[in-house]
């Protein structure tokens, strides 16, 4: 090879190396159904397009004070958001006074929530752990637990489900709650997919719609303006079996809410909104 050619060859392999890595699924992307493997799909790149998604403002508007009302309604002041994800929720309590811990599990995430914290003149408190070994990263209680944004689906083994619910419910203090969010599965798996996109995915001109579903996983596909495409492979769990689960685990009492109702058709939410009760309140 000559000078020329090899001087070429290096500054190729150079320019390769620096660009960002793209998400890593291997060869067959159906058959990546792995807990651990969100790692991998929370890429710099995707966590910097994150907000595009959520869409802070447009968000806000459509949640309203729910989580914060249900939150003072109890008494609760302090809380662990535990998929802080880029950190709205952590921002919206904190903002509202509540003394927030934010954990995720992706290192990438949390240095945007922090830096989404700054700008807003907030300091931001941060922990990066996983939720299967949560209380050996964290070691205080909180009256309430937060896991929002889908987040519990990227458990794919029931194991892995089940310590995690064991973690949290460790983790708060005795009269503590747990708010826990999911996709509508139920719709999903038996009559197909489709979206409001009202309550949570606000973003304009950004899609989010699985490219593959069936009883054990669903592979959504996130396309922005710009033509960036990114995955996510999630477990699409039913709704009755997480409400069963997290009082197999001990909590007392479970109420489901659909984007943000009461009251609701189990065919017309996007979204379901379990809080678990730790101790029985009459």
């Amino acid at each position: 090879m000559s000078s020329q050619c090899a001087a070429f060859e290096k500054s190729r392999k150079s320019a390769d190396s620096a660009r960002k890595p793209g998400q890593d699924f291997g060869d067959n992307p159906i058959k990546v159904r792995e807990t651990d493997h969100y790692k991998k799909e929370y890429i710099k790149s995707f966590v910097e397009k994150w907000d595009e998604l959520i869409d802070w403002n447009a968000r806000a508007e459509s949640e309203g004070r729910f989580f914060i009302d249900m939150l003072k309604a109890r008494n609760k002041k302090t809380v662990l958001d535990v998929a802080t994800g880029t950190g709205f929720h952590s921002v919206q309590l904190m903002k509202a006074g509540f003394d927030v811990l934010s954990v995720d599990g992706s290192a990438e995430m949390l240095g945007k929530a922090f830096e989404n914290a700054r700008q807003r003149e907030l300091v931001m408190q941060t922990a990066q752990a996983d939720w299967r070994w949560l209380n050996k990263d964290v070691h205080r209680k909180f009256d309430a637990i937060i896991c929002l944004g889908n987040s519990f689906t990227h458990l794919f083994k029931e194991k892995d489900r089940r310590r995690a619910l064991a973690e949290f419910y460790a983790a708060l203090k005795h009269d503590g709650i747990l708010i826990l969010d999911q996709r509508n599965y139920d719709n999903i798996l038996d009559d197909g997919f489709s979206s409001k996109h009202k309550y949570y995915y606000c973003g304009e001109k950004v899609t989010a719609e699985p490219e593959h579903v069936d009883a054990s996983l669903a592979r959504f596909r996130y396309e922005f303006p710009d033509g960036a495409v990114y995955h996510l492979n999630m477990y699409p769990l039913r709704k009755t079996y997480v409400r069963n689960l997290m009082k197999e685990v001990g909590f007392q009492r479970v109420k489901t809410y659909g984007d943000f109702q009461e009251s609701f058709e189990e065919k017309d939410p996007d979204f379901f909104i379990h809080v678990a009760e730790k101790t029985y309140e009459a």
